[in-house]
C-alpha cells in the first residue's frame, strides 16, 4: 500500500492515499503513521515516525515523515519559519476573478464542528491565513465551469485551501462540507509538491507527484498539468542560510 518516493536514513517521503488518515486518533481506519511503523519494523529498524504536517482524510498526495527525533525537530523549525514549500493542485467550481493572486483572510476553527470559517475581525482563536494561487485551466461542464488551480500555502490552517476558496464562492469540487455540489468525488485537492533543504544532508529536496488520473483531474489537459509539475522550485524560496543555523 505504501508508495515511497524518497527515503534515506533520516526521512521518508511518500503518497498518502485519499481516504487514509495522516495519524492515529483522527477516526477509524488505516493511518500513515501505523503503516510506516509497520514498514520500518519489517526492515528491522526502529519504528520511530515523526509527524511533520497533516493532510485531511479526503485529501491525498505527497507527505514527508521523519525517522529520528533530530530530523523531526529540524524540519519542524523549517516549517515554522516557512522555509518549507508546500504546493497543491485543486479543482474548484467557477473561475477566479483574477488568473493569479494572493488570498489573505482571518480564519477561526470551530473544534466542536471540525470546521473553519473566514471571519472579519481578530479575536481569540482567530489566525491569519495566506496562500497564493494560479489558474492552470478553466473548462465548461454541465454545472457551469471548473477551474484547475495551483496553490502554494504561506500558512497551514485547518482546511485552509477549502475555506478560503469557498468563502469566495469558489468551493472545491466534491467538498460538500464547504459548499461543493458535486458528489462524484471527495474534495478535489492534491498535495503535489514538497520542497525543502534536507535537515541533515543540506541537499535541496524537491519531490513532485501528478494528481491521480481520475475525476475531476482527468478532465483537464494532461500536458498542462505535466508542465506545472516540471517547473522548478525557486531555490531562493527555500532559505538554506536560515536552516543551517539550526
Amino acid at each position: 500500500m505504501l508508495n515511497i518516493l524518497f527515503e534515506d536514513k533520516h526521512i521518508i517521503i511518500c503518497i498518502k492515499p485519499i481516504g487514509v488518515l495522516s495519524q492515529p486518533g483522527q477516526g477509524e481506519g488505516m493511518d500513515m503513521i501505523t503503516l510506516l511503523q509497520e514498514y520500518r519494523k519489517n526492515k528491522k529498524e526502529s519504528d520511530y515516525i515523526g509527524l511533520l504536517h497533516r493532510l485531511d482524510r479526503n485529501v491525498g498526495g505527497v507527505m514527508v515523515f521523519a525517522k529520528s527525533e533530530l530530523a523531526t525537530k529540524k524540519l519542524s523549525v523549517a516549517i515554522m519559519e516557512r522555509n518549507f514549500t508546500k504546493e497543491y493542485m485543486a479543482v474548484i467550481h467557477g473561475r477566479p476573478s483574477e488568473e493569479s493572486g494572493i488570498l489573505k483572510d482571518l480564519m477561526f476553527k470551530d473544534s466542536s464542528k471540525n470546521k473553519s470559517f473566514v471571519v472579519n475581525r481578530m479575536r481569540k482563536g482567530v489566525k491569519e491565513a495566506s496562500l497564493e494561487y494560479r489558474t492552470i485551466e478553466t473548462i465548461g461542464v454541465a454545472e457551469g465551469e471548473f477551474s484547475l488551480i495551483r496553490v502554494k500555502l504561506h500558512t497551514g490552517r485547518t482546511h485552509q485551501i477549502r475555506v478560503q476558496f469557498a468563502s469566495r464562492k469558489l468551493p472545491l469540487v466534491g467538498d460538500g462540507k464547504y459548499g461543493g455540489k458535486d458528489n462524484q468525488c471527495d474534495a478535489a485537492l492534491w498535495s503535489y509538491c514538497l520542497a525543502f533543504v534536507h535537515p541533515l544532508t543540506k541537499a535541496l529536496v524537491d519531490i513532485k507527484q501528478l494528481p491521480p488520473v481520475q475525476y475531476p483531474f482527468h478532465l483537464f489537459s494532461e500536458e498542462l498539468i505535466k508542465e506545472e509539475v516540471k517547473k522548478e522550485v525557486n531555490k531562493e524560496e527555500v532559505n538554506k542560510d536560515v536552516m543551517l543555523e539550526h
